[in-house]
């Protein structure tokens, strides 16, 4: 069962490091969603296995990253609204701000502690089930290495524009979609505490795992 749990936290490492790995250029129109996921993919394990400061958890270099390469290319509003559920629609735009600011803390303090789990993983995409006219597509991955693949899988759509291209809104790690488990962590809070007791929640756990990291 621990074997199993530590497969999980490389899957979501591995997803983590795709997703820090999106390069602006990727995102060319004419770049196919299974195509990119394949290329970035390979790109990250690199990138990961000689980059010191990122295995060693280093926040500051992960935020720059994720600023850098991550918020053009992923639709993170859309992620935090699905997260946040019903609720966001009744939130003014400072609390929807507040609300994608912390949800990136988290999700990034939760990427640079699995970072460091990348070794010697590589990743297969399989087969891409969709028209050529599709907006929103399914990208099915497996990590394979030691012991059983792990299914790791990518939400992606389509936006308007010339050279828009995919983005990625969605992750699913050994059949869990992470939108979805948030959703239901946050609702919870919100029930509870209304959208502030959830933006007061997530500043509090994000402060509480500041410290873990500096201890």
């Amino acid at each position: 069962m621990m074997n199993r749990r530590s497969l999980g936290r490389t899957a979501l490492s591995l997803a983590a490091s795709a997703m820090l790995s999106l390069p602006l250029s990727a995102l060319a129109a004419d770049e196919a969603p299974d195509a990119l996921i394949k290329r970035l993919s390979s790109d990250v394990l690199t990138t990961v296995k000689s980059d010191k400061a990122i295995q060693a958890g280093d926040l500051s270099k992960v935020i720059a990253l994720v600023d850098k390469t991550v918020m053009p290319n992923v639709n993170f509003r859309r992620m935090t609204a699905a997260a946040v559920g019903p609720g966001w629609r009744q939130a003014t735009p400072e609390q929807q701000k507040r609300l994608q600011d912390e949800f990136k803390i988290l999700l990034v303090r939760t990427y640079a502690g699995a970072l460091a789990q990348v070794n010697d993983q590589t990743i297969q995409v399989k087969p891409l089930r969709a028209a050529a006219e599709d907006k929103d597509v399914l990208v099915r991955t497996e990590i394979v290495g030691r012991g059983d693949p792990i299914q790791l899988d990518y939400r992606l759509e389509k936006t308007p524009g010339d050279g828009a291209g995919w983005k990625i809104y969605n992750l699913n790690v050994l059949g869990v979609w992470l939108v979805e488990t948030y959703r239901g962590q946050f609702a919870q809070e919100i029930n509870a505490k209304g959208i502030d007791g959830l933006i007061e929640t997530l500043v509090a756990r994000n402060k509480t795992n500041a410290a873990s990291a500096k201890g």
